[in-house]
């Protein structure tokens, strides 16, 4: 049912463009830096092991596939926590639980360091998970108070770009904290990499409690003015969308769009962890394919130029997105680039045209994500869209589960990335098939803000 509050909502009066900027400029400022640096946190604890790994390994004797294995065990705790941490959020409120999910999860990354073997790295990983899981759909949850559908795009896509930046950023830092912080502590380079990127966690999670505010009606920052007129934005936005949308909890659960959503979320997902997770690997792999090595520091920095590009390219795509005000071709053109792009990866002749090409598809990734968490607020509001937005994250990540061991296992099995990178491709290719399906779908039920 629709809430009262969201049927008797006032007016929005005239538009007055003067103050629209100035309030999205004051939310823009203060929010996604903040929440921004939370997400770049967030995926460097996440991804890091795919550094650590490279001398993790034979400290506590893994084979490719056990590595995977820790790897995906992440998304165990994740997948099973993800719709009941996002509707805990939105009944007892963003700050509170960010915070929260911030600080367990920060403590349990940093304990990482002193795993004794690789039963304890399975349980660590699988806690991390449960620590972290509804923080990035609880982020889409929150931006959805405070920002009008005619900026969303562009602005998520800002906060957006800490996904790539992270690796961009972060492969370099942990490759360096592994090779010339060795000894630090008493304690071996990987290990203090995974203690030295956790606590900062711990710290912003601390901020959070103070920083953040709910809601734009709480928000003393603003003056009474700007609140009024950015609540009442919010609150008709939310009231067009409930009269045609599912807004409860269990109606949004069983919507076939929002299975389709996550469906597509999955295969662009499986693109995106399997190279997260292996990068590391397919450069040093380099060695023997191309009879070229590279130390753990030049390793990091060369994984991180795929992740720059990407940053940038998510930023200027997002833009046009929200300067053309279109949608579904936005997230359809680059989710084919990194599905063409795949499996032309593994037929170059050196190591620069195979980071040329694995750049191409991690643009093609990386642009489509913020365009397409649009899609999900177009039809949901309310607690139906904290279920449904959780709801397709964790389909989503659920290839994090699948996407680490099977490349892992493939390279066991094969001796060469390249039947995991096939795999890469297939997968994109079905969110491909099922965005196309996803746009007859939303162009039938006439969702005009996609402008398909």
């Amino acid at each position: 049912m629709t809430s009262p509050t969201h049927l008797t909502a006032p007016p929005v009066p005239e538009e007055n463009d003067q103050m629209a900027n100035r309030v999205m400029r004051k939310v823009a400022m203060r929010l996604i830096p903040f929440l921004g640096l939370a997400y770049f946190l967030n995926y460097i604890d996440r991804t890091n092991i795919s550094f650590a790994k490279l001398t993790m390994s034979e400290d506590l004797g893994l084979t490719e596939t056990m590595y995977g294995l820790a790897s995906g065990l992440f998304f165990v705790g994740y997948i099973l926590l993800e719709v009941p941490s996002n509707l805990a959020l939105h009944k007892f409120g963003a700050r509170r639980w960010i915070a929260r999910i911030l600080v367990s999860w920060g403590a349990i990354a940093a304990l990482m360091a002193f795993v004794p073997n690789a039963t304890w790295l399975n349980i660590s990983r699988v806690m991390l998970g449960v620590a972290e899981a509804g923080f990035f759909p609880g982020i889409m949850l929150y931006l959805m108070f405070w920002f009008p559908r005619s900026v969303r795009v562009r602005l998520v896509g800002v906060f957006m770009v800490a996904l790539p930046l992270s690796s961009a950023l972060g492969s370099p830092i942990s490759a360096a904290i592994i090779q010339y912080w060795h000894g630090l502590f008493g304690l071996e380079g990987w290990r203090v990499m995974f203690l030295v990127e956790g606590i900062p966690t711990v710290v912003l999670g601390l901020v959070a409690w103070f920083y953040l505010t709910d809601r734009p009606r709480h928000a003393k920052w603003l003056t009474v003015e700007e609140r009024t007129w950015l609540d009442r934005k919010m609150e008709s936005e939310h009231s067009q969308t409930a009269v045609t949308g599912h807004v409860s909890a269990r109606s949004s659960l069983r919507n076939p769009m929002v299975w389709l959503l996550g469906l597509t979320y999955f295969g662009i997902g499986y693109g995106l962890f399997a190279i997260s997770f292996f990068l590391p690997t397919i450069v040093a792999g380099f060695a023997k394919q191309f009879d070229t090595t590279f130390s753990i520091a030049q390793n990091g920095l060369i994984v991180a130029i795929p992740f720059l590009l990407a940053s940038i390219a998510m930023i200027l795509w997002s833009r046009r997105s929200d300067r053309h005000q279109e949608r579904m071709w936005h997230v359809i053109a680059p989710a084919v680039l990194a599905t063409v792009s795949v499996p032309v990866a593994m037929y170059m002749n050196s190591p620069f045209l195979t980071m040329v090409v694995i750049s191409l598809t991690a643009i093609g990734i990386f642009s489509a994500l913020p365009i397409f968490w649009y899609l999900p607020t177009t039809f949901l509001t309310g607690a139906g869209a904290a279920a449904g937005i959780a709801l397709v994250n964790t389909i989503g990540a659920s290839a994090g589960l699948l996407a680490p061991y099977v490349t892992g296992w493939l390279l066991d099995a094969t001796g060469s990335s390249k039947a995991g990178l096939w795999v890469v491709g297939a997968f994109m290719a079905m969110a491909v098939g099922l965005l196309l399906v996803l746009r007859t779908r939303l162009v039938q039920a006439g969702e005009k803000q996609l402008t398909v």
